[in-house]
């Protein structure tokens, strides 16, 4: 476990050591698999075991933090990344953000056509990115998650943007730890998002929210391949 980095946090409640911890396992430097340790953690983070057990608590009720067996007692560990989760956790994303897609649509003209001229950028940027002779994984990451973002901080509603920012994270391990890969062939994902950015131009709702769910159904198809390739993370 690697928390060296990590800036003490002493007397920090609960919801400060979940989210240092969910962003050390979204972003991998805790590994799937890796054993939780709670003395540990209240150490490296200088805190009391009273809210990194809280914190892990939670973690584990959102599925990042999950007990795998041993031959002695069940240890608390960094949730696994296999295909089937994959699938699921993306697919949840689809229909999320296909519900935000489609009240995007349905903006007024006005906002509608900034959040189109956005997302062409955004399109864009990426196309010439994934173009270059080297790619930067972590500017391809960022300009899909920039694009997908737009159109939900423009039209979600505050429950459907909870349930946005409970679920994208652990979508989130998946293309950051799989990115160098996924990213050999974005020309099918770029194309979809145009359909996103066409449907939600020409106000048409049901066409919009197809789109983004196509999108995230074919994201997951192209990453179990990969997964499939490589193997799966963390597993016992």
């Amino acid at each position: 476990m690697t928390l060296a980095r990590v800036s003490p946090t002493r007397g920090a409640r609960p919801a400060v050591v979940y989210s240092t911890l969910r962003e050390l396992i979204v972003r991998g430097q805790l590994a799937p698999g890796a054993r939780i340790v709670e003395m540990d953690i209240a150490a490296r983070l200088r805190v009391s075991r009273t809210p990194v057990r809280g914190a892990l608590q939670r973690l584990q009720q959102e599925g990042y933090i999950v007990h795998s067996p041993t031959l002695r007692q069940s240890r608390p560990s960094v949730a696994p990344l296999t295909r089937d989760d994959a699938i699921e956790l993306f697919s949840i994303v689809g229909e999320i953000e296909g519900l935000a897609a489609r009240s995007a649509a349905t903006l007024a003209a006005l906002l509608r056509e900034k959040l189109v001229t956005d997302l062409l950028a955004i399109n864009a940027r990426l196309e010439r990115a994934s173009r270059t002779k080297t790619p930067k994984h972590d500017l391809l990451y960022d300009l899909d998650e920039q694009f997908h973002r737009r159109y939900v901080d423009a039209a979600a509603g505050p429950r459907l943007r909870a349930l946005h920012d409970a679920v994208k994270p652990q979508a989130e391990r998946y293309e950051r730890l799989y990115v160098s890969l996924l990213s050999r062939g974005l020309a099918p994902s770029i194309r979809e998002h145009e359909s996103i950015t066409g449907a939600i131009r020409h106000g048409d709702a049901d066409a919009a929210q197809r789109a983004v769910q196509t999108n995230w159904r074919n994201a997951a198809a192209r990453l179990g391949a990969v997964i499939d390739t490589v193997g799966e993370r963390g597993s016992w």
